[in-house]
């Protein structure tokens, strides 16, 4: 597949489709990835693509939910680790390690339900785990975000001291506050905290009386703060330990940075396969608000879309609770070419962008809103001619502009091309237009191209009638009440209602009248026979569409009734194999019965032992018997009998055919017998044999000796007639 021109990308709105997919993502990184789909043209990508979001649509109705896959985008880390002697800081530690496991999540839960998702699996299987990195960076960093003391023994023993010397502050602080509290030269609130340090908040008059660093004063100037002596030696003492531990902690972080720095491309490609996955997760939000599904992708040139819908126009009436209208369109190798006519605001560009949008959203990995029956090809080529192409730019007029875009048409034209154009032939002399517009589109149709187009030009309706491989369609309108029905009809030319329409706008009947007296009259005439036929072609779709239905609910009753046939022969057939076994038991067991009594009679063993030495050997009798070798070759002679049965079925089946036709025939021309109590019959097609108890209105009580069963004689064959 070639890549899709951008015009065809605007003509469409494809623009549109992509803002709100972006919408729907999560991550800023998805939210530009999603604004920069575009159509495959790898099939096999493609196909991949497709599969995972259908997959990640299945997952909104399971219990088995993909986990999150949220995370803060680490390019400006991935920038600095490409850089040597570069240190990052602790946030970016924790996107990373966040990074890292999520991903690791994806490949757990993926690979625990593979029968689920085994295209997500697939992907997610291209990204080796690395558990390393997020370990070393909780050997560092807490889940606060702090620098653990047990990152390094150079760390922990300089927080150590810097508690000691704490403490030291805290009690030199409290013992000069007690001693100058007991002397009254510290104001009622004893003591501040200035420039994050505890200092003492001396009466001003006694300033010179305590020792220690003035810190600064109270706006009215009778406080004065100050540090104590003592209290600041320790101070010192604690500044030099913490700029110790800063020390410590910049090279515990650039020790870390290196480690890390090797698995730069790593982390990129976690950082793509979430981008991924935040993507494919946005297209399964949209397809599910618009019921998209993914339709079979076919090879033989089809394109078969049932119940399309427009998905802006879906989107956007769902919202105002307005109906929207869906189209079943199909292109095929026999029906290459539809030519839409008809009346304007009747919904023919609206069908026409949405064969367009759809296959556009299919070749770039959406799902589509269709019935999951449909079935669509991959073209290499979508071009089209929407609306005004008016180039003020280029100060090309509208027909300009058309005429240039066609002659792109044709130089690009080919076999594997869906070309889409609205009002083929417009902007010049209707005949004159018309004529360029059907050789255009003969040139089209040579080429074995697939396309859609609208027009109201009758020489492109004829043209469409005559080439084998096009066919017209038009878009239903009510005649009555001059509104369109937004429905599209293969297979006849659409009327444009110009005076009908004109009429209901409220033009007077008589300037109507003059402008048909001025146009050929064979014209109107053709128009009014095309508005006729349009109104029978709707009334024979509504019958055609009731009878179908009726056919369908007499096809399901036929095969309900042929499965419960079919089930009651086969019990039929168990019962009367049961029956006869039983009849066996029975017979053997009166004759062990016999020979139990007599020698309940006589008491004698031996008459007892030969009796049953009999009956064994006349019942063995009857079993074959064969030797282990024998068994051998007749196992053999079973599987040559079995592999020539298996190539005379297909001849069996085909002769088994003919004669069931021959019966059938035969039987309908064959007298049905007279049957009468008594008369030995059995169902067609069945083998269990039984007599007829009774006969009332066409049905019969058959006895099969055990049980006994209610059925027409229309489904009995008489075996032997009552002597």
């Amino acid at each position: 597949m070639q890549p899709i021109h951008l015009k065809t990308l605007q003509d469409l709105e494809f623009s549109t489709v992509l803002d709100q997919i972006a919408a729907r993502c999560n991550t800023e990184l998805g939210k530009a990835a999603a604004l920069g789909i575009k159509p495959f043209e790898d099939r096999r990508e493609l196909l991949d693509v497709l599969g995972q979001t259908s997959e990640y649509v299945a997952s909104f109705s399971n219990e088995n939910r993909i986990p999150n896959h949220g995370f803060d985008a680490i390019a400006k880390e991935l920038q600095l680790l490409a850089i040597e002697n570069t240190t990052l800081e602790v946030s970016g530690f924790r996107k990373i390690a966040a990074l890292c496991t999520t991903l690791s999540l994806h490949k757990k839960f993926f690979k625990k339900f593979k029968e689920y998702y085994p295209l997500l699996l697939t992907y997610s299987e291209k990204f080796e785990e690395n558990k390393s990195i997020p370990e070393e960076i909780g050997h560092v960093i807490d889940k606060f975000g702090e620098i653990k003391d047990s990152a390094s023994p150079e760390l922990k023993h300089v927080r150590q001291q810097m508690n000691g010397v704490r403490g030291k502050i805290n009690q030199s602080f409290g013992m000069a506050m007690q001693r100058y509290q007991s002397s009254d030269f510290l104001d009622e609130i004893r003591e501040s905290v200035v420039e994050n340090r505890r200092v003492l908040a001396v009466k001003a008059m006694h300033r010179r009386k305590v020792k220690g660093t003035v810190m600064g004063s109270s706006k009215t100037g009778s406080i004065v703060y100050i540090i104590p002596e003592a209290t600041l030696t320790y101070t010192r003492e604690l500044n030099n330990l913490e700029y110790d531990e800063k020390e410590e902690i910049q090279r515990i972080l650039h020790e870390l940075t290196d480690y890390i720095r090797p698995s730069v491309v790593i982390l990129a490609g976690y950082q793509d396969y979430l981008i991924h996955i935040d993507i494919t997760a946005a297209k399964a939000k949209y397809a599910s608000e618009m019921e998209g599904v993914l339709p079979k992708i076919n090879t033989e040139k089809k394109l078969e879309l049932r119940d399309a819908y427009h998905p802006l126009l879906y989107l956007s009436n769902k919202l105002k609770n307005q109906k929207t209208w869906p189209q079943t369109i199909q292109l095929h190798p026999e029906n290459r070419i539809i030519v839409i006519s008809g009346p304007n605001a009747g919904g023919k560009s609206i069908t026409l962008k949405t064969i367009g949008l759809l296959q556009l959203m299919l070749q770039s990995g959406l799902l589509i809103p269709v019935h999951e029956r449909s079935s669509v090809c991959l073209f290499d080529r979508v071009l089209t001619d929407i609306g005004d192409n008016q180039s003020i730019e280029n100060h090309l007029s509208t027909y300009s502009y058309r005429l240039k875009n066609m002659n792109a048409f044709l130089k690009k034209c080919n076999e594997r091309t869906l070309f889409l154009i609205d009002e083929f032939g417009t902007g010049s002399d209707p005949e004159l237009g018309g004529a360029l517009a059907e050789a255009f589109l003969e040139v089209f149709y040579e080429r074995g191209a697939f396309g859609v187009i609208t027009t109201h030009y009758a020489n492109l309706k004829a043209l469409a009638n005559e080439l084998p491989g096009a066919t017209n369609a038009n878009m239903r309108f009510n005649a009555k009440t001059l509104e369109p029905t937004f429905q599209l009809v293969l297979g006849e030319a659409g009327s444009s209602f110009t005076f009908e329409v004109a009429q209901k706008n409220g033009i007077p009947y008589n300037l109507i009248n003059k402008a048909k007296k001025i146009i050929d009259r064979g014209k109107v005439r053709v128009d009014a026979t095309i508005a006729k036929l349009q109104k029978e072609r709707s009334k024979m779709a509504q019958s055609g569409t009731r009878l179908q239905e009726e056919e369908e609910k007499v096809r399901g009753e036929a095969e309900r009734l042929e499965k419960l046939n079919t089930k009651i022969k086969a019990k039929l057939e168990n019962y009367q194999e049961l029956y006869d076994h039983n009849q066996r038991m029975i017979q053997l067991g009166n004759k062990v019965n016999s020979a139990a009594e007599r020698y309940f009679l006589d008491h004698k063993k031996r008459p007892l032992i030969s009796e049953l030495l009999r009956i064994v050997e006349t019942e063995n009798s009857k079993r074959k018997k064969t030797t282990a070798k024998q068994a051998k070759a007749k196992q053999s002679q079973q599987k040559q009998v079995a592999q020539e049965l298996e190539k005379k079925m297909v001849q069996v089946r085909q002769d088994k055919k003919v004669e069931r036709k021959k019966a059938e025939k035969a039987e309908k021309n064959k007298p049905r017998p007279v049957f009468k109590i008594g008369d030995r019959v059995r169902m067609f097609d069945g083998k269990a044999v039984g007599s007829i108890d009774t006969l009332e209105k066409g049905k019969a009580v058959v006895n099969y000796g055990v049980f006994t069963t209610n059925v027409s004689v229309d489904q009995l064959e008489l075996v032997e007639a009552r002597k």
